[in-house]
Formats: C-alpha cells, sequence, structure tokens
C-alpha cells in the first residue's frame, strides 16, 4: 500500500461535484462528516437527479425519490446545501453547457477544495467506470482549468489511485453508513438479497482501509489532478 500524503487541512469550504445521487456515499461520506463536524462547510452539487437509476421505477418519480434520498443522506454528514442541476441521467456528456454549470457553480460557492467523481476508465481491473462518471470528471478539469485566477487552490477525484488521505473515526464511519443508508429504494432494488444496511456497511468498509501511514487509523482516500499555488 503505497504512503499517502495527508489531506489538505487549511481550508474552509469544498464543493463536492458529482453525477448522480448516492455518488458522494461511494467513497467521500466519513470525510465529509469529519469535516463538518469540525466547522467546515460542505456543498453537493450534482448534474443528474437520477432518475434512471432504479429499475421498474418511471423517471418521473424515480428523480424525486433520488432527490429526497440525496438530500436525506447529505444530512447524516452534516451537508444542508445541495442543488441538483437537471441533466438527463445516463446521458451525461463533456458539453459546453455542463462545463459552464460546473464553472458557474465552482464561480458561485468560491470553495478552496473540489472533490469530484473518479473519472478513471477502471476502479479496478475488470471493474469498469461508468460513462457519466467519466464524461462529468472530464467536465470538472476542462471547467477547472478554465476559470483562469477563480481556479481553487485544490481539485480532487475521489478514485482508487489515491494520492492523499484524510484519517476518520468511529463517528464518522457510523454517519458514513447511515448515510449511504438514506438511499434506500436505490439499495434495496440495486441488490434485493442484501439488507440495505449491509449493503452500506461493507461499502463503507471498502473504502475506509485502516493505513499503517495513517497510525493505523481508517482513512478516506483522494487523488489529487489539479492545484495551484496559494
Amino acid at each position: 500500500m503505497a504512503t499517502l500524503a495527508a489531506f489538505p487541512d487549511d481550508w474552509q469550504t469544498a464543493l463536492v461535484l458529482v453525477a448522480h445521487p448516492d455518488d458522494p456515499e461511494y467513497g467521500m461520506a466519513a470525510a465529509v462528516h469529519r469535516w463538518t463536524k469540525e466547522g467546515r462547510r460542505v456543498v453537493y452539487a450534482l448534474a443528474t437527479s437520477g432518475e434512471a437509476g432504479i429499475e421498474g421505477m418511471p423517471p418521473e418519480r424515480c428523480g424525486p425519490v433520488r432527490e429526497g434520498e440525496q438530500r436525506a443522506s447529505a444530512a447524516v454528514v452534516g451537508v444542508a446545501e445541495v442543488e441538483f442541476w437537471g441533466f438527463p441521467d445516463s446521458e451525461v456528456c463533456n458539453t459546453a453547457e455542463l462545463r459552464a454549470a460546473v464553472a458557474e457553480t465552482i464561480s458561485r460557492i468560491a470553495p478552496h477544495v473540489v472533490l469530484a467523481t473518479y473519472g478513471g476508465p477502471e476502479w479496478a481491473p475488470g471493474y469498469p467506470n461508468q460513462r457519466d462518471h467519466m464524461e462529468f470528471a472530464a467536465a470538472v478539469r476542462e471547467a477547472y482549468d478554465g476559470l483562469g485566477d477563480l481556479q481553487p487552490r485544490w481539485l480532487f477525484e475521489n478514485g482508487p489511485q489515491a494520492t492523499h488521505a484524510v484519517a476518520v473515526g468511529d463517528a464518522d464511519i457510523d454517519a458514513a453508513v447511515r448515510s449511504l443508508a438514506e438511499h434506500r429504494e436505490y439499495l434495496s432494488v440495486l441488490d434485493p438479497n442484501t439488507p440495505v444496511g449491509k449493503q452500506a456497511h461493507d461499502q463503507v468498509a471498502m473504502t475506509t482501509p485502516s493505513r499503517a501511514d495513517f497510525g493505523g487509523h481508517r482513512a478516506v482516500g483522494f487523488e489529487v489532478v489539479r492545484t495551484r499555488d496559494a
């Protein structure tokens, strides 16, 4: 396991940019809970409402359900600001319109740190990434590059090639599990044979391993993809 740097600590506002409801909970929620406990501001912005994400549920019903689950999930880890941009689920493309939405949101929120969905082709050998994630991550990177003097100091992705990590405690782990479990309708259809609570526990356990370079504490990893001088 590669040695990771400590996640930056000299910031106050973070903006989480993702494609779908539940994306923040698949890897970031324990870190988000730690940060909000410390009094930091974290904002979630989602390209879609996930309206194509629950098999057998029509989009006009699914979108509001998933938005509600995401708001409840965010509240568990101390996030009160959640916005949805209304791009079509499963059809996210790196367009000028999407890049403009990313740029406008970064400019309006003025975060010190941006945390985005992983954009690489595979999470691990044989585990391909979703097209929406890859297109969205590319749009975030290009929009960031075009911001000039308005660029936040850091842009991270929550992916498998971590460069930095933030240690999390038992309360953060518990909150992350409860946060993911708020996506009840989504998870109950995704894997009807596994209780939602177990799905959430197993996912959080996988993404918060114990790390010798963090004193044996569990930690959430992030990959820095852009940075600029303070």
